[in-house]
């Protein structure tokens, strides 16, 4: 058993994403990214000799030396099993926009642009899709700008794409096949209801919705522990404010 006023919001979302990781041999993970990056610290503390973890901007759990090019040449080889994306807008299809706001013309917002996600959608085969504000701003109908599509025509050869989306507010898992989001669990504090109201697009919903579990006494040990010192490493303010690592007593 958890005690939730004990478990704070980021280690739900580390406990869940890692899940979502199990036993994958190789995770990368980009820029920029605290939450994915801990979760995958996480998946290779609980399998250390058959998972493998890359993070870009690290130096002690990065293994690559040339920056994305090496990152892009793994996911084209297929040696990249999951990978984080995420977009100032995601829609209902999985299309998700990192370029503009508005008429792409004359856009209200720019963005600093796509920097190979489609790539990494169509290689890698686990790409899970990751965005803390759950708005309709942000969760929309459909997006402004196609930045990386989240499906395909059939005679496009693509082995990979969208396995889920995970917010500040719930898990949806993506079945490729229909081309649609499926509620699978709603975080603690949050409900089905405030989930429809704050998502602009149309999606699935199961009778029953589970509630996402807490971790439980050993893995929020894990995660303060060695997770919470390896992701200091690259993340110090990040660290700071979740764990309290590096903070005066």
């Amino acid at each position: 058993m958890t005690d939730l006023e004990n478990v704070r919001a980021e280690e739900i979302l580390i406990a869940a994403i890692a899940e979502m990781l199990d036993g994958l041999p190789h995770i990368a993970v980009g820029a920029s990214s605290p939450v994915p990056g801990a979760a995958a610290m996480l998946a290779r503390a609980r399998h250390p000799e058959t998972t493998r973890v890359s993070v870009l901007g690290s130096e002690d759990n990065n293994f690559f030396t040339d920056g994305g090019k090496e990152l892009f040449d793994c996911a084209g080889q297929g040696r990249i099993d999951a990978f984080f994306l995420g977009g100032a807008q995601i829609d209902g299809q999985a299309n998700i926009n990192l370029v503009s706001v508005g008429d792409p013309d004359r856009p209200k917002v720019r963005f600093p642009g796509s920097f190979g996600s489609a790539y990494m959608y169509f290689t890698v085969p686990r790409v899970i899709l990751f965005r803390l504000e759950h708005t309709p701003r942000t969760l929309v109908e459909k997006v402004d700008f196609i930045s990386a599509p989240g499906t395909s025509d059939p005679n496009v050869y693509r082995p990979g794409g969208p396995h889920a989306l995970i917010t500040d507010r719930c898990l949806f898992s993506f079945e490729r096949e229909r081309g649609r989001f499926r509620l699978a669990s709603v975080h603690p504090g949050h409900s089905v209801e405030e989930i429809r109201e704050q998502t602009g697009f149309d999606y699935d919903v199961p009778p029953d919705v589970p509630e996402t579990p807490l971790p439980d006494a050993e893995t929020l040990a894990v995660i303060r522990g060695p997770v919470a010192a390896q992701i200091a490493e690259i993340y110090p303010a990040f660290a700071a404010e979740v764990f309290g690592i590096g903070k005066a007593a």
